[in-house]
């Protein structure tokens, strides 16, 4: 393990815990428009990945809920992204009598990738893409992450952050976390599971297209509480902050029994 596990809470105490969990790049930079969107609404607790070679789906859950006692927070919502939904399964199957999840909402995630070859492709592209090439994919998505969201200094801040954690290290730990989506089956542990469940999406999706996976959640998932789709937004759906934060927090504020939400 090439570095640590990293927590970083903003908000009051007194606001409900929106605790959220990266997708396959593994850090929080990405999420500087969502945090914008639910200051003083939620506090907000954010978590980057270490860039590990090893680790479990198991040693993710374990690790962040050790995290999260280490700060006495002891209870939360789980916003899980992408990647960060196998994690949260796994979570749920440790059958914690320390942490309470009063409810999980993927936002682009899944219970099983409806395309596993895809993954493994991507997988191995991760391991061998030229940097060169690399960076420039970089500049053309900090250009139409610019253009999707309305700019600020703390965005932009954010943007180039991303880009500079995108060394050889980081794309080998992102492989790793593919790799993990491909041999993982945690179907098991979401039909057992009762917390409540949202699901949250972009509507042009290709990485995880929702036809594929809301069905089987709305099936097969006995938490199962709503859902809803984002147009104009794509996989990374937190990136329509106003929207997603809106649909979040109303969840937050007063889970329904409907299915599903619209």
């Amino acid at each position: 393990m090439t570095d640590e596990l990293r927590i970083r809470i903003q908000g009051s105490e007194s606001l409900p815990t929106l605790i959220y969990l990266p997708g396959t790049h593994g850090d929080w930079t990405l999420n500087a428009g969502f945090r914008e969107a639910a200051r003083d609404r939620a506090r907000l607790v954010e978590f980057t990945f270490p860039r590990t070679l090893t680790w479990s789906l198991e040693d993710y859950a374990k690790s962040v809920e050790e995290k999260l006692l280490q700060n006495c927070i002891r209870s939360g919502w789980i916003l899980a992204e992408s990647f960060a939904s196998q994690v949260a399964w796994a979570w749920v199957g440790l059958g914690s009598k320390e942490f309470r999840m009063d409810g999980i909402i993927l936002a682009g995630g899944f219970v099983r990738h409806p395309m596993i070859p895809a993954v493994r492709m991507a997988g191995m592209l991760a391991r061998n893409i030229p940097i060169p090439v690399l960076n420039v994919i970089l500049r053309c998505y900090t250009f139409y992450a610019r253009a999707r969201e309305s700019d600020s200094p703390e965005k932009r801040a954010a943007l180039r952050e991303f880009s500079e954690r995108r060394t050889k290290e980081d794309l080998l730990a992102a492989a790793h976390r593919l790799d993990l989506i491909a041999e993982d089956d945690l179907r098991p542990n979401a039909r057992a599971s009762s917390i409540p469940l949202y699901y949250l999406t972009g509507l042009i999706d290709p990485i995880v297209p929702w036809p594929f996976v809301r069905p089987w959640i709305e099936e097969h998932c006995p938490g199962f509480r709503g859902w809803r789709i984002i147009a104009g937004s794509d996989h990374h759906v937190l990136g329509a902050a106003k929207k997603s934060s809106e649909q979040i927090l109303k969840w937050m504020a007063g889970p329904s029994t409907a299915r599903p939400d619209s």
